[in-house]
């Protein structure tokens, strides 16, 4: 008890050492400015300077040991450059104020300017850990601002320099700062830019960053032109920059610094895009000043930077287009390839493999239970579940293979080369990486997570990419049927049962049951067929839409039947659950070989004229022209059946309903061709199914 009272006392203490630091640092800038030069013959001055200075490398190396960042690495190093530092204040200052020798440059510069590239580097491996992927868009940007930076520090500083005619070691010192500080400030607009957390410690080590490359720009200016001296205001933006680095790695904050970042690379805010916008008409701006004072000079450096702008600025647009890309084939959750992704590129490879004479594999991995661990611990659990799971599946993956985000809990797999023999091997090994280990979920507790995988290969089961995933997911079902937790390989369409749509037929009775409209599907499915013809659609498209009016609700018999009969309102949740039923219908229609049409529409009834429906928010001529039949004639049968929500409305009403919703939730042209149906008398005789006179 003792023992851990000690450790408690000791971690409180930590947390505020670093203010105890600042505030004991603060009184010593003081006394360093109020203190005498020697006090005795004792030097006292340079001890107090030195001291503080030092103090910071001291600092440093105690954040490190309490703290224990990972890598330790870049504070290493800049621990070092701050030694260097230190010693390079101690010649410096014994110099000045022991020996009086006030050469420039004197034996500390070399010093100096050696702590720099220590700096830099720990800097730079500060960055890369904050920013896995190296953070381009950042550096970027920063790069554009230390162009502008360099330019100016050219035309006011190292021009000028190379122009006064000074001794070459003189030159070579005043020069050496300015890039050096150009190098630093480089690095530190990295920091500033990137991605990465910003706890108290970053703002503190930035602060560093700041008062050392203002100190050091005024430095050089006051020795060209012969006004400095030591002890000036200069000293306490030094000391006031190593208080701030000392304080930043004695924050409790400071282990947060080297955290990768979770966030986006570099956003391109209005403030940011504003400051580039700025910096990159800087030079062309100070070329019109000197036009207009009439001493234009260094144009070649003015139009070498403007092109470099040019160049930063047309890497930046190629780094947002190459960002925006990654996000629309990126599952913003797992992080893996999109479904869409999946599917565009599914052909291609499949193409290929044809060219070459090759096989190519898919696989689909579906999450077992998961809707129990979803009701049981929450959508925070089984968002952890499916995060765990991507990263378990991207680690059996290899260069050349696709993996994508299929579905809700469902993943598939493209696997250029895999054969007939080796693909039910990749799959056990990737079955059994996933139930090798518990899943810990964000309340503390660990649960055991399967999956059950289908597989199909190219040429052996399809050569179709449409049949090669029908097959693939009947092997899934097939595997769930089976126990879960295995592997099933596929089974060539031509081997296929055929009594799949039999089946299906026989759910959609089963949704309708449960809608209290036995009869429902059907009368969409005559309907369905009536408008398709009436509106020009041939023999086989007809028949498309009729079918999936027949099977346009199955995906509702994954829908818990609390919410499907719910007689009030829906909340938000449920009416997840409820938009995501067109994508299970598709899924269970499409294991049927020969439907992916029928498959196709079904997925997209539910999508809207102006853009606004579910799955996909699909717009006008995106939608295929079945599935906006069988969207007008769903909303039809609907709202002249009673539902658990909503009692039967007249027809009169129904029709006017359909007049409203014209534009925008259905294609203007199908309602008026519906309407004079109506109006014909041609859609009575469907009412029957309806089970309403």
């Amino acid at each position: 008890m003792v023992d851990s009272a000690a450790s408690a006392s000791s971690r409180r203490a930590a947390r505020w050492l670093w203010a105890l630091y600042l505030a004991v640092g603060a009184v010593l800038v003081v006394g360093y400015y109020l203190a005498p030069v020697t006090a005795g013959g004792f030097p006292l001055r340079v001890v107090l300077y030195c001291l503080i200075s030092t103090s910071a490398a001291v600092a440093v190396c105690t954040g490190m040991v309490w703290h224990r960042p990972r890598p330790a690495l870049p504070w290493l190093l800049i621990a070092a450059s701050q030694l260097v530092y230190a010693l390079a204040d101690a010649i410096f200052y014994i110099s000045h104020y022991v020996f009086d020798v006030t050469a420039y440059p004197s034996l500390a510069d070399p010093f100096y300017l050696a702590h720099y590239p220590l700096a830099v580097a720990g800097i730079v491996l500060l960055i890369r850990r904050r920013t896995p992927g190296h953070g381009v868009a950042g550096l970027l940007d920063a790069g554009t601002l230390a162009v502008v930076a360099a330019m100016l520090s050219w035309l006011y500083v190292l021009g000028p320099q190379t122009r006064l005619g000074a001794p070459l070691l003189v030159e070579v010192v005043s020069l050496g700062y300015p890039v050096m500080d150009l190098a630093l400030m480089t690095v530190a607009l990295g920091l500033l830019l990137g991605r990465g957390s910003r706890p108290p410690a970053f703002f503190l080590f930035i602060g560093w960053l700041a008062a050392i490359m203002t100190a050091d720009t005024i430095y050089v200016v006051q020795q060209l032109n012969g006004t400095f001296q030591a002890g000036n205001f200069l000293d306490a933006i030094w000391l006031t920059g190593n208080l701030a680095l000392g304080a930043s790695a004695l924050h409790p904050t400071m282990r947060a610094m080297a955290e990768p970042s979770p966030v986006p690379d570099a956003p391109l805010s209005p403030v940011r895009i504003a400051g580039l916008s700025g910096a990159a008409l800087i030079a062309p701006a100070v070329l019109f000043a000197q036009w207009a004072g009439g001493s234009v000079r260094d144009v070649p450096v003015v139009a070498g930077t403007c092109a470099l702008l040019f160049a930063l600025t047309i890497a930046r647009l190629a780094a947002l287009v190459s960002d925006q890309r990654r996000l629309a084939i990126t599952d913003a959750l797992t992080g893996l390839h999109t479904r869409r992704f999946f599917e565009a590129q599914l052909p291609l490879e499949i193409a290929k493999a044809r060219r070459t004479g090759g096989s190519v594999a898919v696989l689909i991995a579906d999450v077992d239970h998961f809707k129990t661990i979803n009701d049981r611990d929450g959508h925070p659990a089984g968002d952890q579940v499916l995060v765990e799971i991507s990263a378990r599946l991207r680690a059996t993956v290899r260069a050349g293979e696709v993996l994508a985000r299929y579905g809700g809990e469902e993943f598939a797999l493209i696997l250029p080369g895999a054969t007939a023999r080796t693909l039910p091997i990749i799959a056990e090994r990737l079955r059994r990486t996933v139930a090798g280990e518990e899943i810990t979920l964000p309340t503390g507790k660990r649960v055991r997570v399967t999956v059950s995988v289908g597989t199909a290969v190219h040429p052996t089961h399809g050569t179709d990419p449409n049949d090669l995933v029908s097959i693939a997911d009947r092997a899934l079902y097939a595997a769930k049927d089976a126990g879960r937790d295995q592997v099933v390989f596929g089974v060539a369409a031509a081997e296929a049962p055929v009594d799949g749509l039999d089946y299906l037929h026989l759910l959609a009775d089963e949704v309708d049951a449960l809608l209290a409209g036995e009869r429902r599907s059907r009368a969409v499915a005559r309907v369905a067929r009536l408008v398709a013809t009436e509106s020009g659609l041939d023999e086989e498209s007809t028949r498309t839409a009729e079918l999936a009016g027949r099977l346009h609700d199955i995906g509702k018999i994954a829908i818990p039947r609390s919410v499907l009969v719910k007689p009030g309102p829906l909340t938000e949740a449920e009416w997840g659950l409820v938009r995501a039923h067109p994508e299970h219908g598709h899924r269970m229609v499409s294991v049927v070989p020969g439907h992916t049409a029928v498959a196709a529409v079904v997925r997209q009834h539910a999508e809207r004229w102006d853009g606004t429906g579910y799955p996909d928010g699909l717009r006008g001529g995106e939608i295929r022209p079945e599935a906006r039949v069988v969207a007008v004639c769903t909303a039809w049968v609907a709202m002249l059946a009673d539902r658990p929500y909503q009692a039967a409305v007249t027809v009169e009403r129904a029709c006017a309903e359909l007049v409203a919703g014209s534009g925008t939730q259905f294609e203007p042209a199908l309602v008026e061709v519906f309407v004079a149906l109506q109006e014909r008398g041609v859609l009575a005789a469907s009412r029957p199914l309806l089970g309403k006179s």
